[in-house]
């Protein structure tokens, strides 16, 4: 079994949803080493998160900000946490709601996504920062 695993920084983004596939395929090309195996993703912040979803049509991204931003709103008087701002519990709460990590099938030394599945990164923060993630690839 090969086990390959590299760190990635990415670049500070504005908030919202952002397609990283083809920085994650640039960081771990040992990916291509692989006939069957597995890539988890996972992101090391608790205030942005990673997701599988729709890579053709940007207007899905967008959706999903609004659709969040109305799910989980800011200035909510209920929210105790709020040292770095009003969209800081928000945030957290987003990042909880769709999660640090993705598996993704590898085949044929390919990351096995659907046709118009790509990988987002999910910043939940108006000034969130570089971002980090591991990638780690395994199997045979």
């Amino acid at each position: 079994m090969k086990i390959y695993q590299q760190a990635l920084q990415l670049s500070e983004r504005k908030r919202g949803f952002h397609l990283i596939t083809t920085e994650i395929l640039k960081a771990l090309p040992q990916i291509g080493e692989i006939e069957t195996g597995i890539c988890q993703i996972f992101i090391q912040h608790t205030s942005a998160s990673v997701l599988v979803n729709e890579n053709a049509d940007p207007t899905v991204r967008k959706d999903f900000e609004i659709f969040f931003n109305k799910a989980v709103p800011e200035n909510d008087l209920g929210y105790q946490h709020d040292d770095e701002g009003p969209d800081d519990m928000p945030a957290h709460l987003k990042a909880a709601l769709l999660g640090c990590s993705v598996i993704i099938p590898i085949r044929n030394g390919r990351l096995a996504l659907g046709t118009w599945q790509g990988i987002y990164l999910c910043e939940h923060r108006n000034h969130g920062g570089e971002r980090n993630l591991i990638l780690t690839a395994w199997g045979e």
